[in-house]
């Protein structure tokens, strides 16, 4: 008789614990390098500090995409596992692969057909749009290597296993840290590359990290079979994949598109400004790290939970780690009360942008609680392959809150009127993640996920 899964045994807390803590590692070796980066480029100077600040919007919409093949892969992956089908399991996976290689492509093509008028709708100059296009021409080549690994780390994550990837991602932000101030700086007889060897010092590091997940879920997990690599029954597993991955997919991409917004709008005020914007968000990225880390922990236990039908779990996770966001949150941002500006001068010294950053980060910070609430709320019902909750709370709180405040705001108050309605949208919506997350939590008995009532009846027609 075959062993339960992983999450669906002993204690709700220590499983969550037992993901998030090797997550939050990884999710620091991420966020390491992207530190390290926006460091090493801003002694470069002002001007490629905002250059690379610009590129923010872009990166993240094309790590979206990643995110919501991946989430939908460790959706399904651990519904699968929690009703003992791993056969299944290998299939999706394998094919989540292909789907990933397939956009991976066609962002490559894209992208690089539409650097200069992607970068001048954002708000770059004639001084910065060049910087731009030596970095993202390179990062753009590198566009499969970025989303493979992230669905291939989202499989294995949804088994329950949160070390190796964390240990995948430590070595490749290693890898990065170590091969930036070499190709940005031409040190060791490397040559001076600046912003492109930031590109290709990322790329290099995301290849290893694609070569790596490749490994496990082959050799270790055993979750890919090669058998699998062909068009047979592709377009049912993509069928389900993309129920789940184009709603969060889009979700996701809402973010970069708001961010391309509001800098656009930050940079009417100034390169300066775009500068301290982008150290603020690096900063905020930080402390980001563990809640990213408790909410995709939360995704596959839900999921592993609601597939063995253990409901009382799925709830004493939820509160579990709602609690524990709220009370992270607080402290965080009172931290960053006191430490902003010293934490900013790491990176630049330009009074200005000192300035825009330690704002930023003296009254958003407050807001992080009901940021970490809604981000709850999103990956349960992703987890419960009910992504249009999440849609929905997304594109309210950014188009009908967020953007709308940011561009009144500004008019009345200037930059710090922008970084007020970001603080409002998270409070109000923090509260409105609650209550609609609560009521859906008191059904869930109900709730059948995507193609489960299907293969009950017809016996796997997605198989």
């Amino acid at each position: 008789m075959s062993s339960p899964p992983l999450l669906t045994v002993g204690s709700v807390g220590s499983q969550l614990r037992a993901i998030a803590v090797p997550m939050t590692l990884g999710f620091v070796a991420l966020n390491s390098y992207s530190i390290v980066d926006t460091y090493f480029v801003g002694q470069l100077g002002t001007l490629p500090l905002a250059a690379m600040s610009f590129t923010f919007p872009v990166t993240f919409a094309m790590i979206s995409i990643g995110l919501g093949i991946g989430i939908g892969t460790s959706s399904v992956v651990a519904l699968l596992l929690g009703k003992g089908e791993r056969d299944a399991v290998q299939r999706i996976v394998t094919h989540a692969l292909m789907l990933g290689a397939v956009f991976g492509l066609i962002i490559s093509i894209i992208g690089l057909a539409t650097i200069e008028s992607t970068f001048q709708l954002l708000g770059a100059d004639d001084r910065t749009l060049p910087l731009i296009t030596d970095y993202m021409q390179i990062y753009y080549f590198g566009s499969i290597f970025l989303i493979l690994p992230m669905i291939g780390n989202f499989a294995i994550r949804a088994t329950g296993d949160a070390m190796v990837p964390a240990i995948i991602l430590v070595l490749s932000a290693m890898l990065n840290i170590i091969l930036d101030p070499l190709l940005i700086f031409g040190l060791l007889g490397f040559p001076r590359l600046e912003l492109q060897g930031a590109a290709i010092a990322s790329v290099v590091s995301n290849c290893v990290t694609f070569i790596a997940a490749i490994i496990v879920l082959y050799r270790g997990e055993r979750l890919i079979l090669p058998g699998f690599f062909r068009f047979s029954g592709i377009w049912n597993s993509w069928r389900r994949l993309l129920h789940i991955s184009i709603p969060v997919t889009a979700t996701n991409l809402l973010v970069p598109i708001t961010m391309g917004v509001i800098t656009a709008l930050v940079a009417s005020f100034g390169p300066e400004a775009v500068a301290g914007f982008g150290v603020a968000s690096r900063i905020e990225s930080v402390v980001f790290i563990m809640i990213f880390a408790l909410q995709s922990s939360v995704g596959p236990f839900v999921g592993q939970n609601y597939g063995s039908r253990q409901f009382h779990r799925v709830k004493s996770a939820v509160s579990f780690s709602i609690n524990f966001c709220i009370a992270y949150s607080l402290v965080a941002a009172a931290i960053l009360f006191v430490v902003s500006r010293p934490m900013a001068g790491f990176f630049d010294d330009d009074p200005i942008v000192l300035d825009v950053a330690t704002t930023y980060l003296r009254i958003v910070p407050f807001s992080y609680a009901g940021f970490s609430v809604m981000m709850i709320a999103v990956a349960v019902f992703n987890a419960l392959a009910r992504p249009m909750p999440a849609a929905v709370l997304t594109s309210l709180k950014f188009f009908i809150v967020y953007l709308p405040l940011a561009w009144g705001l500004s008019i009345l108050f200037g930059l710090n009127g922008v970084f007020w309605a970001n603080t409002l949208a998270h409070v109000v919506f923090g509260v409105v993640s609650y209550v609609w997350l609560r009521r859906f939590l008191n059904h869930i008995e109900g709730v059948v996920p995507f193609g489960v009532e299907q293969e009950d009846k017809a016996g796997g027609v997605f198989y």
